[in-house]
């Protein structure tokens, strides 16, 4: 079973990795950059601050929790467990995988940081700032930055899938989390302000 899923999922690879062209490698390529996307990490903070004002100081290092345990729980706990060699370190995929820029990353691909990282932050924060509008857009930037790694050769769809399934589940955690120091802590002081 596991080996015919990975036989689909080699397969898969190699269709969606076949169709690119010179302005999409670099479209993709800067889609996938770490620094791309600041100005989007910028405007979420602000929003977050506009409806949390204070208790952004218990916001922001749930944020900052979040990408920490995505990030290292997807290396420590799944590439160096499982030790999936990327499709760009697959011996017989040799000059069938399209790279740009010649970057492969390192030897193990499962489960997909990005993917980890970017669908934490989409669950995380669309549960705190609870607009529809923002939901859509959100989890639609995680999927086209968790799909630019399988465009750029380095990954499988089933690292993506993996990712994106452990960053939701840590960001439902961490959100939790949140709501629970928020409720147990925070709701009491705003009451009491109100009060006094």
């Amino acid at each position: 079973m596991i080996e015919f899923l990975n036989n689909i999922d080699q397969q898969l690879f190699l269709f969606l990795n076949y169709f690119h062209s010179s302005v999409w490698d670099g479209i993709m390529w800067w889609i996938s950059g770490k620094t791309s996307w600041i100005f989007l990490y910028v405007l979420i903070i602000l929003a977050l601050g506009i409806k949390y004002k204070w208790r952004m100081l218990v916001v922001v290092p749930t944020i900052l929790l979040g990408i920490v345990l995505s990030d290292q729980s997807s290396v420590h706990l799944f590439k160096e467990v499982f030790h999936r060699l990327r499709p760009c370190h697959q011996p017989e995929f040799a000059g069938m995988v399209h790279l740009v820029n010649n970057h492969c990353g390192g030897s193990y691909g499962f489960v997909s940081s990005h993917a980890a990282n970017t669908f934490m932050i989409a669950r995380l924060t669309s549960g705190l700032l609870k607009n529809k509008y923002f939901t859509w857009f959100i989890f639609f930037w995680a999927s086209v930055v968790a799909y630019s790694r399988v465009y750029l050769g380095v990954h499988y769809p089933g690292d993506i899938i993996g990712g994106a399934l452990l960053g939701i589940l840590i960001g439902w955690l961490v959100l939790k989390l949140f709501q629970w120091v928020d409720q147990k802590f925070f709701k009491g002081i705003t009451m009491l302000k109100i009060k006094l």
